[in-house]
């Protein structure tokens, strides 16, 4: 048997997610999970050592994290959970991998169903635009802040892909941005007429002027000329988004549900949405099609002959 320490893993562990290219932010989410774990494990039941962890343990994990309640006093959403549960079980995966467990151990615990429902907080082309049209470009990071979310809702990227993104990655004859997704996977996404615009003002006029060492590959940069941080990113779309605070929660993801969801309502081929987007599979647009089903009825009742009889 293993005398390892099991906190003393999770810096092994998280050092291989970022050989394997994930983003800072996804490693903080990770960090933050794990260590709830393992102190848990270490209140609840004195677990300390790999070789001390079971099955029960994990089983039990899992009906603290069921039982488990928001300020609201409401219980966590399977969301939620989930994301615990892939923290845990990469971890797991990992140890499994060197050997330290047994190889049962991460199918212990199952994520839990979802509700299938509808993606939430897309927003409508207008009110895309009136985000957009509050962000101020008569100074430079304000010009920066339109570009970038301009990119964002054009292309679909993630946040991680957009903050990941050098000048060389920009192609501006072709309009196109080499994206480095998940997995250090490369794609090539389409950059729209809009965003392509305001994409060249940045480059020849606003990003010289925020450059303070000539090296720097960043795309977009902060006011100290350094690689735009996350935090910086969600600062600008709160401050663009604070009209619809009240009824949408608007994320760097929204764009990417937005342009989605656009994308398929003006009749997108599904597989070319996929390949925007980096999916693997068709499955994840499942919901958005479900979303258009609206659209869909209104289309049918102007069309379909049927509709158009009346009374027989």
């Amino acid at each position: 048997m293993h005398d390892v320490i099991l906190h003393d893993l999770q810096a092994d562990f998280l050092r291989h997610l970022e050989a394997r290219r994930y983003s800072p932010f996804s490693i903080r989410v990770h960090r933050s999970h794990l260590r709830a774990w393992v102190r848990w494990l270490e209140e609840r039941f004195a677990v300390r050592r790999v070789e001390q962890l079971r099955r029960e343990h994990l089983e039990a994990w899992l009906h603290h994290l069921q039982a488990r309640r928001t300020p609201q006093g409401l219980p966590l959403k399977a969301r939620s959970i989930n994301k615990h549960i892939e923290a845990v079980r990469l971890f797991l995966r990992r140890l499994r991998q060197q050997g330290l467990i047994h190889p049962d151990l991460p199918d212990a615990i199952a994520f839990l169903k979802q509700p299938q429902m509808l993606p939430q907080s897309v927003l409508t082309h207008a009110q895309v635009r009136r985000m957009l049209a509050r962000v101020k470009t008569s100074h430079a990071t304000g010009y920066r802040d339109r570009a970038m979310l301009e990119l964002l809702y054009s292309s679909g990227i993630r946040a991680g892909e957009l903050l990941k993104l050098n000048v060389s990655d920009i192609d501006l004859k072709s309009a196109t941005a080499l994206v480095h997704g998940k997995g250090d996977k490369q794609r090539l996404v389409p950059i729209g007429r809009t965003a392509l615009r305001h994409l060249e003002t940045y480059l020849v006029a606003v990003r010289p002027y925020l450059l303070c060492d000539a090296g720097e590959q960043a795309l977009f940069l902060n006011r100290r000329g350094l690689r735009m941080k996350y935090e910086t990113l969600l600062l600008t779309i709160k401050a663009s988004a604070e009209p619809l605070a009240a009824e949408f929660s608007v994320s760097p993801h929204t764009f990417r549900r937005s342009c989605t969801t656009e994308l398929i309502r003006g009749g997108a081929n599904l597989y070319h949405v996929k390949e925007l987007l980096g999916h693997e599979t068709l499955d994840t647009l499942h919901h958005y099609v479900r979303l258009t089903i609206a659209d869909l009825k209104k289309t049918h009742e102007k069309c379909h002959p049927r509709e158009r009889d009346e009374g027989d």
